[in-house]
Formats: structure tokens, C-alpha cells, sequence
């Protein structure tokens, strides 16, 4: 099963579009976690067992593993999903941008090691720097467009051709790199207009939109947006404000985070 096979049944099955970020942050874990040798992977775990009949996707950020050494329990976190949830897909948030036989290595760690279905790539340095993810042609290459964070503008709205770069990348994506169905692009969810724009120019194309929840990103306004005539069509991805959500008299942080992405979930399915 395709990547984007695997996402589509997972919109039905779940009636969701909500992506869960997994960010571990030892700083925030509850405090029965602060002595475990593997805290990032039982972290991760209780979220994932809380959260996987709410979400269409469970999205990793390389960095909060790698930094603190614990690219291991980032591998048993994806095996744990593979196997206890393996309807849902796992989406390695790692903005890998580099080219050739390097860029090749990237793929092999993120689709070898990990098993993710898909990758966040960086398309700054051209087709080159994409085509490794697209021999994987199983497995999706998630790409960079309009990107939530401010100074995403200083790159992304360059004239290029009498449009902004960001639109040259969504037809670039759309109309030439695509070709075995399996791309999808990044577009926040603090650009409602530029959702709207990306969505017109790709059609169906899956989008992957960060900046629900602690970034601010408006929930109406992202669907409306970015949804797809089926009402699909989207993981919006929601990380800190489920991960680290703050629970009510007698819940764990387990079941504090189940209630948010229910909550959330539930806010995205109504404009659907």
C-alpha cells in the first residue's frame, strides 16, 4: 500500500484530518517520567495509544530525538506505530534539502530506518534534491511551499515569473515532479489565503499544515481553505498543544492529551 493510499484510509477509517506532532520535550514530561532510561519512547508511546483512533497520521521531529541522542527510541516509537497501528501513517518531519548521493543516504534513513511512510524534503536546491525520496515510489516526499513561520516570507514570496516562489514550487510539485502520485506540499495554517492559492493550483495533492493549536493557526479558516472537494484532502498538524496539554483534576497527561485531539479533531470535522 501507497503512501497516499495509506492516508486516504485513514481519513475514512478515523474521521479525521488531525496530524499529531510527536515533539518530545524532555523539559515538559510529567515527572514520573524523569528517571526512565527510555522516557522519550514511553512519552511518545502513552500519546500514540491515546491519540491513534483521533488521528490520520503521526508526524516525528527528527531533532527532538537526535539532539538529546535518541535516535533509538525515535526507531522503536516508528516499529510501535508499524506494528500496534499500522493503518496510520508515519510522517518523519525531517526537511532534509541536500542532493545526489547524499541526498539518497537521507532517503535510506528515512524510509530503511525509521520505516516512514513519508518525509519533509526542502526543494531550495532544485529537482535534484527530491528525485531520491521519489524512488521510493511507495512512500511519500512532503515538500516545502508556504511554510507557518514568519520569516518563511523572506524566500517564499519572491517574484519568480510574476508569481511568488511559493507558487512556482506547488506547479513545480503539481505539474512536473509528481508524476507517481506520491508528493504532497507544506502549507501553514497562518496563511488561510495562501492555503486557498496552493489548493487551486494542485488540485487533490495532499497538505501537510502545521500551526494549529500553540502557533495560533485558525481552524475554520485552515479547512475551508485547504480542503478538497470530498472534504479531505489534509493532515493539519497539531504537536504542543496536544503533547503538553494540561490535564483536568484527576487525568494523566495521557488522557489530557486524548481529550485536545479529541476537541481538536471534532473543531476540524465540523467545517469539513
Amino acid at each position: 500500500m501507497t503512501f497516499i493510499q495509506k492516508l486516504s484510509q485513514a481519513w475514512t477509517a478515523n474521521n479525521s484530518l488531525l496530524c499529531v506532532g510527536l515533539d518530545p520535550d524532555i523539559k515538559k514530561f510529567p515527572a514520573e517520567l524523569a528517571q526512565q532510561p527510555d522516557a522519550i519512547y514511553a512519552f511518545c508511546k502513552a500519546i500514540v495509544d491515546a491519540t491513534a483512533d483521533l488521528a490520520c497520521s503521526f508526524k516525528p521531529q527528527i531533532a527532538y530525538f537526535a539532539a538529546l541522542r535518541a535516535e533509538d527510541q525515535l526507531e522503536a516509537i516508528c516499529r510501535y506505530i508499524k506494528t500496534t497501528y499500522p493503518q496510520i501513517p508515519i510522517v518523519l518531519d525531517a526537511k532534509r534539502g541536500d542532493i545526489g548521493a547524499t541526498a539518497e543516504q537521507y532517503a535510506r534513513e528515512a524510509f530503511e530506518r525509521y520505516d516512514a511512510d513519508a518525509v519533509t524534503v526542502n526543494p531550495y536546491m532544485g529537482f535534484d534534491s527530491v528525485a531520491p525520496y521519489l524512488e521510493w515510489k511507495d512512500r511519500g516526499a512532503i515538500v516545502l511551499c508556504r511554510t507557518s513561520n514568519a520569516g518563511g516570507s523572506d524566500l517564499q514570496f519572491l517574484d519568480v515569473g510574476g508569481k511568488p516562489l511559493y507558487q512556482h514550487v506547488a506547479h513545480l510539485v503539481a505539474d512536473k515532479w509528481n508524476s507517481n502520485g506520491q508528493c504532497a506540499l507544506v502549507v501553514g495554517a497562518t496563511f488561510p489565503n495562501e492555503i486557498a492559492q496552493v489548493r487551486a493550483l494542485i488540485g487533490d495533492m495532499p497538505l501537510l499544515i502545521p500551526g494549529v493549536g500553540a502557533q495560533g493557526g485558525d481552524v475554520e479558516s485552515t479547512v475551508k481553505a485547504g480542503r478538497t472537494a470530498n472534504g479531505t484532502g489534509m493532515m493539519i498538524n497539531s504537536s504542543r498543544a496536544i503533547l503538553y496539554a494540561k490535564a483536568n483534576g484527576d487525568e494523566s497527561y495521557a488522557q489530557a492529551a486524548r481529550r485536545v485531539a479529541l476537541e481538536t479533531r471534532d473543531a476540524i470535522n465540523l467545517y469539513r
